[in-house]
């Protein structure tokens, strides 16, 4: 299926749904970021995805983190709520999808980066080379706010 991401874009069809979905900031011993290649894009992003039905939001977080990039982790606070309304994906199914993304402050526990489906590559990004990455200026944002460390999560 088919996706167009609309971000402030006037023109952006009206949205008709929104799902419940996580990313996970998490870093490794040195500080370093997980990020994931996505195959549908070829952006960089904290991994992350839909919850599902019957499923803890922190158990989201955990599932998609193993699945899409082989790391085990810990979900430890939130760094944000990303609801953006102006941030909107278009399936070519005719859903026009709202953002609302729970970012979670996760503890690395184990594993290795590993690709999946969903990932071409994985790996730990230290800060200073996130300017060399193409990162949607939404997974961005959180990225940011997750090195910021701070003491209240983002709302917004």
């Amino acid at each position: 299926m088919g996706q167009l991401e609309h971000f402030n874009n006037p023109d952006a069809p009206k949205p008709n749904s929104i799902v419940v979905a996580v990313t996970v900031f998490v870093q490794d011993e040195q500080g370093r970021v997980l990020l994931i290649q996505r195959t549908d894009n070829g952006l960089w992003a904290l991994p992350g995805g839909a919850q599902d039905l019957g499923e803890y939001i922190a158990e989201t977080a955990v599932r998609e983190t193993r699945e899409e990039a082989g790391i085990e982790i810990e979900v430890m606070g939130v760094v944000g709520i990303y609801t953006n309304p102006n941030h909107v994906v278009e399936y070519s199914d005719g859903e026009v999808r709202q953002q609302f993304s729970i970012c979670f402050r996760s503890r690395y526990i184990g594993g290795k980066p590993t690709t999946s489906d969903e990932s071409s590559a994985v790996r730990w990004v230290p800060q200073d080379e996130l300017d060399s990455l193409s990162i949607h200026p939404s997974m961005r944002l959180r990225i940011d706010h997750g090195f910021e460390q701070r003491r209240e999560p983002y709302i917004g």
